[in-house]
């Protein structure tokens, strides 16, 4: 009886474990981007997509909120946060370097933080 009990104990363990470490596909995230105009809406939303595996990217002017739908399988957060970066946007936790911001159209320039 008692292995019977230790057997169902590992089994369920297992299926468990197993259940944790798969990756969502339909990851949904809202992340913060600075920026200003429709042109820095076209530039960051292209920097989302151009990583494999966002499937939605939609970044709202007047908030300044980034909406994504991503396969984690495939990506993760960060890698998006730093693809958005390189091209001078800052996110809430990835900055861009210097020299990416100062590539910014006049009015894509944002106050800093």
């Amino acid at each position: 009886m008692k292995n019977l009990v230790l057997g169902l104990l590992i089994v369920v363990t297992s299926f468990t474990a197993y259940a944790q470490d798969k990756k969502n596909k339909n990851a949904k995230y809202t992340i913060e981007v600075n920026g200003n105009c429709e042109i820095c809406k076209k530039r960051i939303e292209q920097a989302a997509f151009s990583v494999k595996g966002v499937k939605s990217a939609e970044w709202n002017t007047d908030d300044h909120i980034l909406h994504l739908i991503i396969n984690e399988e495939k990506c993760s957060i960060q890698e998006v946060k730093k693809a958005i970066a390189k091209v001078g946007h800052d996110t809430d936790d990835v900055k861009s370097t210097e020299e990416d911001y100062q590539n910014l159209h006049g009015c894509c320039k944002y106050e800093r933080k």
